[in-house]
């Protein structure tokens, strides 16, 4: 018997499997520090005990693309391993904090299929929940995925595209329990800058730029214990590069976004995501917030924040999107719309 794991292929998924995977994960102050040794991410809740105790938590919890990129890679071995891309997310929802000692899980069901025109692959849809050893959901989202076909051959099965919400409601957003803006500290935040500060349609430039390195992005793959092929294997695309993690970019992306965005500490829930393009190793990237939306949360106490965020190379020209047929300019790598919690 052949004891090494393949992984799924195309017409191995089926419409309402539930996959629980592997492996259970706890994560510690050692992911926290690994995560800011690769992104310069400065968000004071995420980095000091003091700060998020002020702020009525119980101490710093992980930042929340912490848990999303562990629960991602969780779901990879049974869901990407054969993956030519990951393509986008949509109805990303946190739903407590993690705080390190917590151990996370996954548990993924297929929600959507469709072959491709060319035979070889199709496209999966897949909604996955990040449980903690309560067995309380701590996160959900959904993505879809180019997975290869084991056999060149016929439609297998019936097409069922999901529809999904454009966007999570501001009502339906989760604030952490506990949590209290009454006493919060700009100036140890880094900025002055609350709900009102900003305007619809308003774009921020956030200025910093960072050349992406092979060792890192891989690095930063590993962490998630993210098996895709496509970012370590150099045989597993035809061009013979590997294909930066995404998630890599959304961490990367987010973190260049403090500068402008400094009080905009904490993602309630992340609408949308496009990979538009793919990233390599030796790409400067740099980042653009759109501000899309801004609420007032019941208790008067806090806001929401609804943003663009745009990831584009250092080529593009400053807060492009889209070229002249209506597509995605080729120098964009994410499209990411997210809600995020703001003092007021």
């Amino acid at each position: 018997m052949d004891k090494s794991k393949k992984g799924y292929f195309f017409e191995d998924y089926h419409l309402g499997q539930v996959i629980d995977h592997a492996v259970p994960r706890t994560l510690t102050d050692g992911d926290k520090a690994i995560y800011q040794s690769l992104y310069p991410v400065r968000y004071p809740i995420y980095s000091s005990e003091e700060f998020a105790k002020n702020c009525g938590l119980v101490g710093s919890p992980l930042d929340n693309l912490i848990v999303f990129n562990t629960i991602f890679g969780k779901s990879v071995p049974d869901i990407s391993l054969n993956a030519i891309a990951n393509l986008g997310y949509a109805e990303c929802r946190f739903f407590k904090p993690v705080y390190p000692g917590q151990s996370l899980s996954a548990r993924s069901e297929i929600i959507g299929l469709k072959e491709n025109s060319n035979g070889e692959s199709g496209i999966v849809w897949v909604r996955t929940f990040g449980i903690n050893e309560l067995e309380e959901i701590i996160l959900t989202f959904v993505r879809w995925v180019i997975v290869r076909k084991s056999l060149i051959g016929g439609i297998k099965g019936k097409t069922f595209i999901p529809k999904l919400a454009k966007s999570i409601d501001s009502t339906d957003l989760i604030i952490p329990d506990s949590l209290n803006y009454k006493n919060y500290d700009y100036t140890q935040s880094g900025e002055k800058f609350g709900l009102f500060d900003y305007k619809v349609g308003e774009r921020i430039d956030h200025v910093d730029r960072v050349t992406i390195s092979e060792s890192e992005h891989m690095m930063a793959t590993r962490l998630w214990q993210n098996t895709a092929k496509v970012h370590f294997d150099i045989t597993a695309r035809t061009d013979g590069r590997r294909l930066v993690y995404g998630g890599h970019i959304i961490s990367m992306g987010r973190a260049l976004s403090f500068n402008g965005l400094a009080n905009a500490q904490i993602i309630l829930g992340i609408n949308s995501g496009v990979h538009s393009n793919p990233c390599f190793a030796s790409d400067t990237i740099e980042a653009w917030s759109e501000i899309l939306e801004l609420t007032e949360l019941n208790n008067k106490q806090f806001g929401a924040l609804r943003l663009r965020l745009v990831v584009q190379k250092a080529e593009a020209t400053s807060f492009s999107l889209f070229d002249v047929c209506g597509g995605y300019d080729q120098n964009v790598l994410l499209d990411m719309d997210y809600w995020a919690l703001v003092p007021i």
